[in-house]
């Protein structure tokens, strides 16, 4: 059964905290083992869908908690006309099921169908209009069209929201969007105040070493991502050639081989290894 939006199923990413890390982000980012900026989980508060209802309320709620649980696992692996059909699910059981409607809105994203994955994330704000990530997730998706003043906005809203914990996700995330934008001082001091609230987040420390690379402050970016790469569980090949890069541009030729040791040991068949024998440093 197909998710549909603008009519009941059957008669659809918040990004980073619930569902994971969109490609995208992914992309951009580089350098992030876990979720872009924090620790993710795919379960749902039972607390959002059982509540206190009739037994046949209840069951539907439990079916479609389970159904969207899977979705969000299938979202995760790539899977995304397969969470899909169960997003579709999931709301043939409880047609006003805010989160459903939110990954469904990030699968949709995901196929950059834009104009369903508005209204979805439309939907999910209008039935929970309190949830800083649905708001966030919405932020970024304007980020993505580059509509990036009203991303912005989004963020601020997102920040402000009663309960949001999530603050350093959206500061990142609003950091990310300034960059794209090319507003790299406004990209450093949210990076910065992200970095700050969540220091042991790699992709929080690879975002500010990579706008300070972009800003030319090579000897800050140079201490972020030493400070990143020291830590082999939380380096990445991304990471590793971003130090390189520094390295080379300030002329540490011993941190450009010790980093280009560690880039050939761990990563052999990366991008980044390969651009480096080729000597490609400006790619």
């Amino acid at each position: 059964m197909k998710a549909g939006v603008g009519r009941p199923v059957g008669k659809h990413w918040g990004l980073w905290v619930r569902w994971g890390v969109p490609v995208a982000a992914a992309a951009l980012l580089g350098c992030t083992s876990t979720t872009t900026t924090t620790t993710s989980s795919t379960s749902v508060p039972q607390a959002s869908v059982v509540g206190t209802a009739s037994p046949q309320v209840a069951d539907a709620n439990r079916r479609a908690q389970i159904r969207l649980e899977l979705a969000a696992n299938y979202f995760q692996a790539g899977r995304l006309d397969v969470a899909m059909e169960e997003v579709g699910q999931a709301l043939s059981a409880k047609p006003d099921y805010a989160d459903a409607y939110g990954l469904l809105g990030l699968i949709l994203m995901q196929n950059q169908d834009w104009a369903q994955a508005d209204i979805a994330m439309r939907k999910a704000i209008d039935l929970n209009p309190r949830d800083g990530n649905q708001i966030h997730n919405y932020g970024w998706m304007q980020c993505q069209q580059k509509h990036f003043d009203s991303a912005q906005q989004w963020f601020d809203k997102a920040l402000q929201a009663p309960g949001y914990r999530e603050q350093p996700k959206t500061l990142l995330a609003k950091g990310m969007c300034y960059q794209q934008a090319g507003q790299l001082d406004q990209a450093y001091e949210s990076m910065f105040r992200a970095y700050e609230m969540d220091v042991g987040n790699p992709a929080a420390g690879y975002s500010l070493a990579n706008v300070l690379w972009l800003k030319g402050d090579l000897k800050k970016a140079q201490f972020y991502i030493r400070r990143l790469n020291n830590n082999s569980s939380q380096s990445s090949a991304e990471s590793l050639w971003l130090g390189i890069k520094i390295d080379k541009a300030v002329h540490d030729e011993i941190g450009v081989r010790q980093l280009a040791d560690q880039l050939r040991d761990r990563f052999p068949q990366s991008r980044q290894w390969l651009a480096y024998e080729r000597g490609a440093f400006n790619e």
